[in-house]
């Protein structure tokens, strides 16, 4: 078909789904109604010391016979509560779908919804790399990818939403959640973001942006406190992230924040959730609420004397379903529209956004069945132990998806020569020292499986393979001695192991110090939600430990697989050489044995930058003068590695400057060219960043901003011409009366291999009038490649 037959076709198909959903609101009644709007979470439980905070204020188990016969709008983690085989998740999901259709007037099923943040958290599915590991790949292309084999595992178990991905740039290194981020920059946060959701959505699953917006700027990196930020940070840092994923990729579905900013939490803020995101913007699907985020507007930001008040309040500033089970939105709500204090109308316009959500994946067709596409072929049995075994959901593509990311996301931040180990002469005898060389679940982040749910039943086998460093390095070094001692726990700061580290790395030829973070909820681990730190060192006693190793007089190679960045100490400077990897996943071990062997070659660049001292705190490269080294501050934040640095084993100029437009309107765009070329002996990958520099604006600005990025892989001796024209628009920024501008005046653009490290500098003027924008500026860069 045409594109014009297909634009038909589609608005066909809506205005069907509408009448549908129009038609079935005016038979509803309240009720009914109200029963689309929340989710139920079958199984989970409110007592136990592993449960998280507030989940203790659950109410009792739902009586689901006496709920059903109303509806029901979410099925809350059918596959990430317990462990459970997929093939007998999809039967129970299939079964539990039939009964609630099968008991309500409408035959109207559940949306089920899970996590996906690395990965479908489901027992025995891929754990890919954490999201500050896609932002260290640098390459949407393949997080797209990775997203859509996501969605595909999903879909086929009957799961229809996805709570990822997460937007929050992070302004504090210590906030616990900085493994879920995308990094510290805005620009690398959208596009990466944006990317993961055109590839969930192109499986059918309903993405969901969260947390909109602030959550990641809280006071001291403290989950969950207030967030102290003026509305021009929020404006150019926080929001365009969002913005970009709601333009670009068919988003459906936002997470308001859990946070307050300057005391209107995102649950109650009708400016944020409806007057921006859907009134500007123009999104027109869900907005579901982070877990317990409606309770919480009465018990934690008390601007509500009750859940009535609560489910009132969030449903007029723009929540339209409660998660992750029945609270405020259940009778509280229904009491509060009888009395008359909530309007019926805020019930019917989130019940049509929730259920023309449903038409479109497909739950209101008259054909729609419960059978998940794993059963479709199955011959189902009464009983479900034939089904156990017959559901793959971490099969051999997707096992190579997730160390091509993990081997792209590592980042050689130092090195002497020392790397790669295959080069001459190679070590025979190599000391592995560190809490995370014998490990399995040290490559994993806080949402996966094995980590948020099966770290509660010990019982239970991984579901997974996570080779451990050791034995990744034994597979990649064959004709090595590998000799292990873990020296010291993550955080116990025991130094009883340090004799026998030291004394390893004495009689080895090389050192591989394998540091970092376990992963954990609310304390339970270094790095995860609720595992915020007081300052960037290494937790325990690992910095002790990493300075004996340095003292040995045997090479060390310090190798760091953590959810955050931290401060290295004299590791930075003295170390051979230092890879970092955030939580790389189940093929991360693998991945890091070929880096250091050198069959991978490194093209990793940072996505936050990594301090040099660890209290100098919050810091970014999105600085402004202000916020950098100055003499009037005994406080250095200068970083000991910056945002987007990275190494690799081969070389490359950067040569032949060309500006063919370096002065235009401020609605034109600039003009350059310019040529990389690869002058080592091997291939490699060179990750060419664009910056924009302001030096006089109206307003405070960062001291350079990424406004642009590329990939440009070369062979030994190659060259491409890179060409770029940049739009205008890229220099915007929100000015003294709140609103978009962008102003006449000089620019630099800077063509970087990082932040720290301009290679060409582009003087560029913007002539003509102060220009207004709206959000339908433009976003991007166009680079162009062209082989020499």
């Amino acid at each position: 078909m045409t594109d014009d037959v297909t634009d038909a076709v589609t608005d066909d198909m809506t205005d069907d789904m509408t009448s549908r959903v129009d038609a079935l609101i005016r038979e509803m009644t309240l009720k009914e109604k109200i029963a689309q709007l929340f989710g139920v979470w079958v199984g989970a439980s409110a007592e136990g010391a592993e449960v998280a905070p507030y989940q203790h204020d659950m109410e009792e188990a739902v009586d689901l016979d006496a709920l059903l016969p109303d509806g029901l709008g979410q099925l809350t983690r059918p596959f990430g509560t317990a462990p459970v085989d997929p093939a007998l998740g999809a039967l129970s999901l299939m079964r539990t779908q039939a009964r609630i259709a099968a008991s309500n007037r409408f035959g109207i099923p559940a949306l089920a919804h899970e996590e996906c943040l690395a990965g479908f958290a489901a027992w025995g599915a891929t754990a890919y790399p954490v999201p500050l590991s896609w932002g260290a790949a640098f390459d949407p292309a393949l997080v797209r990818e990775m997203a859509a084999a996501i969605g595909r595992d999903m879909r086929a178990v009957g799961v229809h939403q996805g709570l990822a991905p997460v937007l929050d740039v992070v302004r504090d290194a210590r906030w616990g959640r900085v493994e879920e981020t995308i990094g510290e920059d805005p620009y690398l946060v959208g596009t990466i973001a944006t990317a993961y959701v055109q590839g969930l959505e192109s499986a059918g699953i309903v993405a969901t942006l969260k947390h909109f917006a602030g959550y990641s700027a809280s006071r001291a990196g403290r989950n969950l406190a207030p967030v102290a930020m003026g509305a021009r940070e929020r404006a150019d840092v926080i929001l365009p992230p969002f913005e970009m994923a709601v333009r670009e990729s068919g988003v459906r579905s936002v997470m308001h924040a859990y946070t307050d900013t300057d005391g209107i939490p995102s649950a109650a803020d009708e400016r944020l959730l409806t007057g921006l995101l859907r009134d500007t913007w123009g999104f027109t699907g869900t907005v579901v609420a982070d877990y317990f985020g409606i309770a919480f507007l009465k018990n934690l930001h008390g601007v509500a004397g009750s859940y009535g008040e609560a489910a009132g309040t969030a449903l007029a500033a723009g929540v339209d379903v409660e998660l992750p089970t029945v609270q405020a939105f259940g009778a509280p709500l229904l009491a509060a529209v009888e009395e008359g204090a909530v309007p019926e109308a805020l019930v019917d316009r989130a019940v049509r956004r929730v259920l023309l959500q449903k038409a479109e994946v497909g739950l209101l067709d008259p054909d729609w069945s419960p059978v998940p596409a794993v059963l479709r072929d199955a011959d189902i049995p009464d009983k479900p132990g034939p089904l156990r075994g017959t559901v793959d959901l971490d099969p051999a593509a997707n096992r190579a998806l997730a160390r091509r990311i993990a081997e792209q996301a590592v980042v050689l931040l130092r090195n002497d020569g020392t790397l790669p180990l295959a080069q001459p002469p190679v070590p025979r005898r190599i000391a592995l020292i560190g809490p995370n060389a014998e490990a399995p679940t040290a490559v994993l982040g806080c949402y996966s499986f094995p980590v948020h749910v099966g770290a509660q039943h010990p019982e239970l086998p991984l579901g997974i393979e996570l080779p451990t460093l050791h034995e990744a390095l034994r597979a990649e070094f064959p004709d090595a001695e590998i000799l292990v001692a873990p020296g010291t726990g993550i955080d116990d700061f025991s130094v009883d192991g340090f004799a026998e580290a030291v004394a390893l790395a004495r009689d080895a030829d090389l050192v591989i110090a394998a540091l970092g973070d376990r992963a954990g909820l609310f304390g339970r681990g270094t790095s995860g939600e609720g595992c915020d730190a007081e300052s960037l060192v290494l937790p325990g006693a690992q910095q002790d430990l990493l300075d004996a190793l340095l003292d040995s007089g045997t090479p060390v190679v310090t190798v760091l697989v953590a959810g955050r960045p931290y401060a290295l100490g004299r590791a930075a400077d003295e170390s051979a050489a230092v890879l970092q990897s955030f939580f790389p996943g189940e093929a991360g071990t693998g991945a890091l044995a070929a880096v250091l062997s050198g069959r991978v070659t490194p093209s990793g660049r940072l996505p936050v930058s990594v301090p040099r001292r660890p209290g100098a705190q919050p810091s970014t490269y999105l600085a402004a003068r202000l916020g950098q080294s100055s003499e009037v501050s005994s406080i250095d934040p200068t970083p000991a590695f910056g945002f987007g640095h990275g190494l690799t084993y081969t070389s490359f100029a950067w040569s032949e400057l060309e500006v063919e437009r370096a002065e235009v309107p401020t609605d034109g765009a600039f003009r350059l060219a310019f040529t990389v070329r690869n002058t080592g002996g091997r291939a490699g990958t060179e990750v060419v960043q664009l910056y924009l520099h302001d030096p006089v604006a109206s307003v405070v600005q960062p001291v350079q901003r990424l406004i642009g990025y590329v990939r440009v892989d070369l062979a030994p001796g190659e060259g491409r011409r890179v060409h770029v024209d940049v739009p205008a628009d890229l220099a915007s920024f929100t000015g003294r009366a709140g609103v978009r501008i962008v102003e006449p005046g000089e620019l630099e653009l800077r063509l970087s291999a990082s932040s720290t490290d301009p290679r060409l500098t582009a003087r560029v003027t913007l002539t003509g009038p102060v220009r207004e924008l709206d959000h339908l500026r433009r976003l991007h860069a166009d680079f162009g490649i062209r082989t020499l």
